[in-house]
């Protein structure tokens, strides 16, 4: 139940967020302000600080890294699946196929450091470091119109991929920060991981999910129920420690990326039908975590 209760002011940060923007001056205008400040620079500082302090050793993380990239590629392997069932709308399955793999990152970074702390917040940027490439990748595949051009430019630089390198070069090669520059970092990182947990809240909005009731379920089981099932296999099969099998379990339980949306857009999907499935994801996810969390292995 700790685990649980741990997770209780994340969520709560989440509701305001919602409350906020819905029922005051700072509307969505503010929070799209917001999502970018933390997008491209209070998150990548977080996530290149922890790298910078946390000792490396491959021998104990290269087992977490394969189970990582594994409940992706399973997740996308999965959703693409769908699109075999009778009478689905190609393209509403094109636009959402990503809210089953894609993970956000917002809410990952925050649990796993309420979970383990600095060492979580470490682990969980290799997740991302990895996942990232390959779920955006996926992601724009089935919506691509002429094979995706250009959009390895856009990965390599993507901020997090970005920082979560810096961090391990930095690492590797020893560099020590000065101790205000350390402190300055740190204060910049603790920053975001409220302030996005609220951005994510002020996204909520419920879109066409009535249109396609049997694909949104089949996403939303893949997100809340394979994909947490597929970790603790995994962790098992790998003999992870518990901590990891505790990070893995979470990294593939957490709701879907609130981006998945912009993608849609972006690119002339169903952007309400995937904007109504992070909504749910976020909701379900509220409620699922916590409980994937309470049979986590100790």
């Amino acid at each position: 139940m700790s685990n649980s209760l741990l997770l209780l002011p994340d969520f709560l940060l989440i509701l305001c967020g919602f409350a906020i923007c819905r029922w005051t001056a700072l509307d969505r205008p503010v929070w799209e302000a917001a999502e970018r400040l933390v997008y491209y620079l209070l998150f990548p500082v977080l996530l290149f600080n922890s790298v910078v302090h946390t000792p490396l050793d491959p021998g104990s993380t290269t087992s977490l890294a394969i189970g990582g990239v594994l409940v992706c590629i399973t997740g996308i392997a999965l959703a693409y699946a769908l699109q075999l069932l009778p009478k689905v709308d190609a393209l509403a399955h094109a636009s959402g196929a990503q809210t089953a793999f894609r993970f956000n990152s917002f809410i990952a970074l925050a649990v796993a450091e309420r979970l383990l702390g600095a060492q979580g917040v470490a682990w969980v940027a290799l997740l991302i470091a990895l996942g990232v490439p390959i779920c955006n990748v996926a992601a724009v595949w089935p919506l691509a119109r002429h094979g995706g051009q250009g959009y390895l430019k856009e990965l390599a630089r993507n901020p997090l991929i970005i920082a979560t390198v810096g961090g391990l070069i930095c690492n590797v090669a020893g560099l020590h920060l000065p101790q205000p520059v350390t402190l300055t970092l740190h204060r910049i990182g603790q920053a975001s991981l409220p302030l996005g947990l609220m951005a994510v809240g002020a996204g909520l909005r419920l879109g066409a999910l009535r249109e396609w009731p049997r694909l949104a379920a089949g996403f939303m089981a893949i997100r809340h129920l394979a994909l947490p099932l597929i970790a603790l296999a995994l962790g098992a099969l790998l003999h992870l420690p518990a901590p990891q099998r505790l990070l893995l379990l979470m990294f593939s339980a957490v709701p879907t990326a609130s981006s998945c949306y912009v993608l849609a857009a972006r690119m002339g999907g169903r952007a309400d039908f995937v904007a109504g499935l992070v909504t749910l994801s976020t909701l379900i996810g509220m409620l699922s975590l916590p409980l994937w969390l309470l049979i986590a292995p100790n």
